[in-house]
């Protein structure tokens, strides 16, 4: 064999390989950028949401009149079960309360117009000093994503390749093999775990917010009213809506071991203030109550993520009546009265 026919056998080879691999990555489109569907691309690995959900803005149609912020707990509500609202699910893993505006700021660009509702889910463990001082952005991901080329080096990419596959072999099997993944209609949906693991997994997840998020290093973060302040004065055409994120009973317990309910109770005052009113939905209820409702005690299932929906859009189609309360300025003590008689009571709710 000739030289000359040897290197046209090895570049064919190579160019037979980059083309299919190529292919296989477009077809199965991990980071969100041709927004096209098919049976083995319709459970998406996480890969990173503030990369993929941005991408997915940017190079698709998008045109809402509502977004949803929150935290990965957040990320479990589905955006089409709100009732008469348009709603894009922009929650991300780990959000804080300062990428709040960044974010909003972004998917208003890409709207192309003010939103006429933002919906932000709040977590009370985002509200110490360590947990919400990160004064996150985007930027990073937008310059990424406005790259010559971007998509089409994602084409080439090792990395990527790995991730469609890990992506194929779910969406072939129509099983959820990760914690967190999405359809191609930014749906999220939680691997199941049976209830044995569940009671490990929130053993695991109190002690983790024990020694991490509630212990002796807790510092309430007395900025977090002007930062929400400053986020609502910014759009004064957009009507706020505000929940708390339901959390296990256990682990709200534990908030209350660690001495911290007067911060809980600072924290709804405080956002009120700000908004108006909120709905509550952290603290001991029928759905909290149930730990099989949680697959690690922090994170609830998307049919809960279906119950706070339906509450906030006024249909409360199926929603418990003690799952989540409007609570205003007018009904906060009464609220907070009831909270800490649940509070004082909470072994006897557990089950």
């Amino acid at each position: 064999m000739s030289y000359k026919k040897f290197v046209i056998i090895i570049m064919t080879i190579i160019v037979l390989f980059v083309g299919s691999s190529a292919s296989f990555i477009y077809f199965i489109d991990p980071m969100w950028t041709f927004g096209h569907k098919n049976t083995y691309n319709d459970v998406q690995t996480v890969i990173d949401e503030r990369q993929q959900k941005p991408n997915a803005m940017h190079f698709q149609p998008f045109d809402y009149d509502t977004l949803l912020l929150g935290s990965s707990r957040s990320t479990y509500i589905n955006q089409h079960d709100f009732k008469g609202m348009k709603v894009y699910n922009f929650s991300a893993s780990n959000l804080s309360v300062r990428e709040y505006a960044p974010f909003l700021e972004y998917a208003t660009k890409q709207n192309g117009k003010q939103f006429k509702r933002v919906i932000i889910g709040m977590d009370f463990f985002k509200t110490s000093k360590s947990e919400s001082s990160f004064n996150g952005n985007l930027d990073k991901y937008i310059e990424t994503l406005n790259e010559p080329l971007y998509r089409y080096k994602n084409l080439l990419s090792y990395d990527l390749l790995k991730y469609s596959y890990e992506t194929y072999k779910m969406s072939k099997n129509n099983v959820p093999m990760e914690e967190r993944t999405y359809n191609r209609d930014n749906v999220a949906n939680a691997m199941r775990v049976d209830s044995k693991l569940t009671i490990e997994q929130t053993k695991e997840k109190i002690e983790k917010f024990r020694d991490e998020f509630y212990g002796s290093s807790y510092d309430y973060n007395p900025n977090i009213k002007q930062v929400l302040l400053n986020l609502k004065a910014a759009y004064p055409n957009t009507e706020f809506i505000i929940f708390m994120t339901p959390i296990s009973t256990p682990l709200f317990k534990e908030l209350v071991d660690q001495g911290l309910l007067p911060y809980y109770e600072r924290w709804l005052t405080e956002v009120i203030d700000v908004f108006g009113g909120v709905y509550n939905f952290m603290y001991p209820n029928t759905v909290t109550n149930d730990i099989n409702n949680y697959f690690d005690g922090h994170h609830f299932y998307p049919e809960i993520g279906t119950l706070i929906a339906h509450r906030i859009d006024g249909s409360n189609e199926g929603v418990p009546e003690d799952f989540g309360q409007y609570v205003s300025k007018e009904n906060l003590k009464d609220h907070l009265k009831y909270v800490e008689s649940k509070a004082s009571n909470i072994h006897n709710s557990l089950h």
